[in-house]
């Protein structure tokens, strides 16, 4: 038995070299601690963690060794940050080895939904194109776009996307500098109104639970897109069902849903929605690089060093 707990499905790869390195235990889901003997569970010094569930002071009570909680990607609003600084629990991602997949695919998704991608292929594959093509879409270059969060992904995103001649647009808790012509924005709503489309890259968690509601989309106007690659939890799905059934948006890309793996049926069967199954970070290159990262910082902990991308 290792101090190591390994939690989650991951990749080969990522399996293959956790073992490597620390041997283990592994469970599949942090709901399975208890299953874990109490004297197993006294020796856990870090969690290798690759799950959405809430990791709160009744789950580090159940391993009192513990001293870090290595992420496997970005997010950590699953942990509860105050709980673990009680405890000198430190907490670590996998930040920037992931910006520029998630940022590909946040344009892939754009492109995807405005010349209505999946409606022609969908054309084609039925043999309907013999009696016409689908009806015409959108341009996408020169559009008026707006990020949700000016951070390392949001900053990535905003460089493509200025390549297709876009005017950018972004809201963020401060100004950034950036390019001139860059247009700051205080809040979502505001960011909504001034632009045609707009992109979530903000972190999950309270503080943006539901950031885009009815007033937002509202101001997003009927020729607008969302794209969705945060969490779904920003979003206010309701109010999103309804904007895209009702026309107060023309579509929405999601990489996210608030009920993931099984989202809402009415949302992903619509039209005017392109779903994908949360695979922003979902190439071999970035999963390789992630599992290093967090490999690295679960080693730095062992060694006594100072772990490399620490979040509390």
């Amino acid at each position: 038995m290792t101090d190591v707990l390994i939690i989650g499905t991951y990749a080969a790869m990522d399996t293959d070299a956790l073992r490597a390195d620390f041997g283990g235990p592994e469970l599949p889901a942090l709901a399975d601690l208890d299953s874990l003997p109490a004297a197993a569970r006294a020796r856990i010094r870090a969690v290798a963690c690759k799950s959405h569930e809430a990791f709160g002071a009744a789950e580090m009570d159940k391993l009192p060794a513990l001293e870090l909680i290595a992420r496997y990607g970005v997010g950590y609003e699953a942990v509860d940050l105050a709980a673990a600084a009680a405890r000198g629990i430190v907490v670590t991602n996998t930040p920037d080895v992931l910006n520029d997949d998630v940022a590909d695919l946040a344009v892939a998704m754009w492109l995807g939904l405005l010349r209505e991608v999946e409606s022609g292929i969908a054309n084609v594959r039925s043999g309907a194109w013999a009696a016409g093509g689908p009806p015409l879409a959108r341009k996408a270059t020169g559009r008026r776009v707006g990020i949700l969060g000016m951070g390392r992904i949001g900053r990535e995103l905003a460089d493509r996307l200025a390549a297709f001649k876009c005017e950018i647009h972004y809201a963020a808790r401060s100004p950034k500098t950036t390019p001139d012509g860059w247009r700051f924005h205080p809040d979502a709503a505001s960011l909504a109104s001034a632009v045609d489309d707009l992109f979530v890259t903000v972190v999950g968690g309270a503080e943006t639970e539901k950031l885009v509601n009815a007033e937002v989309l509202e101001a997003l106007g009927g020729d607008g897109h969302l794209i969705n690659l945060s969490r779904g939890s920003v979003v206010d799905e309701p109010a999103l069902l309804a904007a895209l059934t009702g026309g107060v948006i023309r579509g929405a890309a999601l990489d996210v849903f608030l009920n993931e793996p099984r989202p809402d049926a009415r949302l992903v069967g619509l039209h005017n929605v392109l779903p994908l199954p949360h695979i922003g970070t979902a190439t071999i290159e970035t999963r390789r690089d992630m599992g290093r990262l967090q490999r690295a910082n679960i080693q730095a902990l062992l060694d006594g060093k100072p772990v490399l991308t620490p979040v509390a």
